[in-house]
């Protein structure tokens, strides 16, 4: 195997390319497979040992049905399933402070029973009173942080959501738990439990947050983030199938750009690794003696079957291109391998069929395993 870093940006690209071919996306696989590479580095981390690592959760796929697969976009941020709670707020807030809350913007009940005897109408008004200055309260103490853009995991009272709009706030309310955890990581905010927490410095940053029209829904899409450790991929499609197939396509492609960075080594794809694997198995199997030698040998055979399969299903004489692609494996030509395409034998590293290793050795693994127990039985 070779290696591979997170630095590697066209290595990285043919790998997720790679994982589409032969997919329905596979005609725009190009700008598809810049749009993986972009997301995974964006979500990438070092820890303190210097290793990396991908927590796969932080890249959002949401599926919109409507418009072509050159639709599909990434945002530097996170898409909402949810709108503004008031339609006097702006649809567009540029430069957004974003605070994220999780506790209701709302007057609680209060935990007791209680009574209360009126003996004069103006004590209604009062209590009315009352309950509007603690709100009141509770959307000053949200605008004097600076905050112009509130998302909100319970519920906003509708005297606050108008208060919030005529200060010109963009509020979302009921967002789910996860999303604000995405939002947090996005934005850099921290999510308060308690509105008299909230500081200045537990707000986010965003470039843009804007209501947006998609199909029939609307959405709120949280864009320019500086640094987001959290990012999201809207994909599209003409049809609810399609659009399904395009967000599996994605995500084995994202699966793959992580295996290789995590590892750290890749492979050239084509059945060329499995031709060398035989080539030096079969070298090993003479340096052994007895029934050792004959399954070392059977092995190497198995591991044939990927290129052999290649062969079928291209419509070329197997037993030809196997003859074929041993005779370059001997010549030292370790990343020989099938171009399906044209029917003939080239180097599948330069013709940019890139695989990480991880993939190689699980299925190798895998198939071992399996075959163990099937004899077990």
């Amino acid at each position: 195997a070779e290696s591979c870093t997170i630095k590697d940006r066209a290595l990285l690209k043919n790998i997720a390319m790679t994982a589409m071919t032969g997919k329905s996306s596979e005609s725009h696989k190009e700008v598809l497979a810049e749009m993986l590479v972009n997301a995974v580095i964006s979500v990438a981390e070092e820890n303190e040992n210097g290793k990396l690592t991908i927590d796969l959760s932080n890249i959002k796929l949401e599926k919109k049905t409507g418009g072509g697969i050159e639709n599909t976009e990434l945002l530097q941020g996170i898409m909402l399933d949810k709108e503004r709670v008031h339609p006097g707020m702006p649809t567009r807030v540029k430069n957004a402070k974003v605070a994220l809350l999780d506790c209701a913007v709302e007057v609680k009940d209060t935990e007791t029973d209680a009574k209360i005897q009126i003996t004069d109408p103006r004590q209604i008004q009062a209590f009315i009173d009352q309950e509007e200055k603690m709100i009141m309260d509770k959307v000053n103490k949200i605008l004097s942080t600076g905050a112009n853009v509130l998302f909100c995991q319970k519920g906003i009272d509708d005297t606050a959501q108008y208060f919030l709009a005529k200060n010109g706030v963009y509020a979302a309310r009921r967002v789910g738990k996860t999303d604000l955890e995405k939002l947090s990581k996005a934005t850099g905010a921290s999510i308060v439990t308690s509105i008299k927490e909230l500081s200045p410095k537990d707000l986010g940053s965003a470039g843009l947050v804007e209501e947006i029209k998609i199909g029939d829904e609307q959405m709120t899409a949280v864009r320019e983030c500086k640094n987001p450790k959290a990012v999201t991929i809207l994909v599209r499609g003409g049809t609810e199938h399609v659009a399904a197939e395009i967000k599996r396509t994605l995500t084995d492609g994202i699966g793959d750009i992580r295996a290789a960075l995590i590892s750290g080594k890749v492979v050239a794809g084509a059945g060329a690794v499995e031709m060398e694997l035989a080539r030096q198995l079969r070298k090993y199997a003479d340096s052994l003696e007895g029934k050792e030698q004959l399954a070392v040998a059977a092995f190497a055979n198995s591991v044939e079957v990927i290129p052999r399969t290649l062969a079928e299903s291209a419509g070329l004489d197997p037993i030809d291109k196997l003859a074929e692609l041993k005779s370059a494996h001997d010549k030292g030509q370790k990343w020989a391998g099938l171009d399906v395409f044209t029917g003939k034998v080239r180097d599948a590293w330069k013709g940019n069929v890139i695989e990480p290793l991880k993939i190689k050795t699980q299925a190798i693994k895998s198939a071992s395993e399996v075959a163990t127990m099937i004899l077990r039985i």
